[in-house]
């Protein structure tokens, strides 16, 4: 059983429902009561993007617990204080397992977590933990660090870019690792960003990518946007474009390049197993392609055929452990050491990353 909601429908719950009803939840499930499940996301759920591949990785969840679990989508939620009230109102309404899909619902999250122990809550992009409380991140550079070698081998111009929603780690370490693997098959390669500032906005998306294609760019990596907006201009301009989350190949049959494809589903069926059966525990879950959360598809024909091969190879060692992206010697773009000779860069430090790698030649937002 499952229903979407629109933040007017929302909004208006939450004002009738009134603080003391949000902030009070319910103390336990009956036995013959479903549990409910509330996914909240901060775009539209269309048929690509990042509330897509959150919401297609509750199906699983569906089709193995049936009328057990009752599932709201609750889409098109900006962060701040409209998205607390919007989750309060949803654990006030019986939902015990809560996913809050954006990094800017972490501390409305963090504190349902707190009131009401009883519910489990899963936030995205995050790096809060509490007992009842999961972050949970996906380990994109391990995708866009093999892509980045696929761009560098189609590029023409040796300029790459990136047309990026938010400055935060997550996408820091994305753009980094792209830089690093491009750099791999060619160590002059340069790669130009350009910040949008938001999760879903389809001509600043198309306006920026345009940016970048006039700077000389032949290859884009649309970072975190929710819209195919980037890769249908790319297929225009004819530019090679690849995305995170969902595929849009039909957006650029003939430039797109690839997709580093999520599927969250094994880790929302874990966790849910995990709080029904009384044993969840709040753990920071960093996930890629060894936990099969994380997929490169849809590589372009144009590839060369000796660059899909080392290709392979890397990602087959990225998947038993023998190789990382961020293993040195990797320097910063401002010309200090970001990792020495054989060192390999601690899931902790990478989720913290706030610097970009030489090579990067837009300087972070301050």
């Amino acid at each position: 059983m499952s229903n979407n909601l629109t933040r007017r429908t929302l909004m208006k719950s939450a004002a009738a429902a009134g603080l003391a009803t949000a902030f009070a939840g319910r103390s336990a499930l009956a036995a013959d009561e479903p549990l409910g499940i509330a996914l909240v996301v901060p775009s539209p759920i269309g048929d690509v993007g990042w509330g897509h591949a959150l919401a297609a990785g509750i199906d699983p969840i569906k089709a193995a617990y049936g009328d057990k679990v009752k599932v709201t989508v609750i889409e098109n939620i900006a962060e701040g204080p409209d998205a607390d009230r919007i989750m309060n109102k949803t654990v006030a309404d019986g939902n015990h397992f809560l996913i809050a899909g954006s990094f800017g619902y972490q501390n409305g999250a963090l504190q349902i977590a707190r009131r009401n122990p009883k519910v489990t809550v899963l936030h995205a992009s995050g790096f809060q933990v509490a007992p009842n409380f999961s972050p949970f991140a996906a380990k994109y550079f391990q995708g866009t660090y093999l892509l980045g070698m696929a761009a560098a081998a189609v590029s023409k111009t040796g300029k790459l870019g990136s047309v990026s929603a938010f400055a935060i780690p997550e996408l820091i370490t994305s753009i980094n690792a792209f830089t690093l693997g491009a750099q791999a098959v060619k160590p002059d390669i340069e790669v130009s960003v350009v910040w949008v500032n938001s999760w879903f906005d389809p001509a600043k998306e198309q306006e920026a990518a345009k940016a970048l294609i006039s700077q000389g760019c032949d290859v884009i990596f649309s970072n975190a946007q929710d819209t195919p907006s980037v890769i249908s201009a790319c297929e225009e301009a004819g530019v090679y474009a690849f995305n995170l989350n969902s595929s849009m190949k039909k957006y650029a049959e003939k430039t797109y390049l690839g997709c580093i494809a999520t599927d969250w589903s094994p880790f929302f069926k874990a966790s849910v197993d995990a709080h029904l059966a009384g044993t969840f525990k709040g753990a920071n879950a960093f996930l890629g392609v060894a936990d099969k959360v994380v997929q490169v598809v849809d590589w372009n024909p144009a590839i060369p055929a000796d660059t899909m091969t080392k290709i392979k190879e890397i990602e087959a060692k990225i998947a038993d452990g023998s190789f990382s992206p961020f293993t040195g010697p990797i320097t910063k773009a401002d010309g200090s050491e970001g990792a020495a000779t054989g060192a390999t860069l601690t899931d902790a430090q990478i989720v913290a990353m706030d610097w970009h790698v030489k090579g990067v030649t837009t300087p972070l937002p301050k």
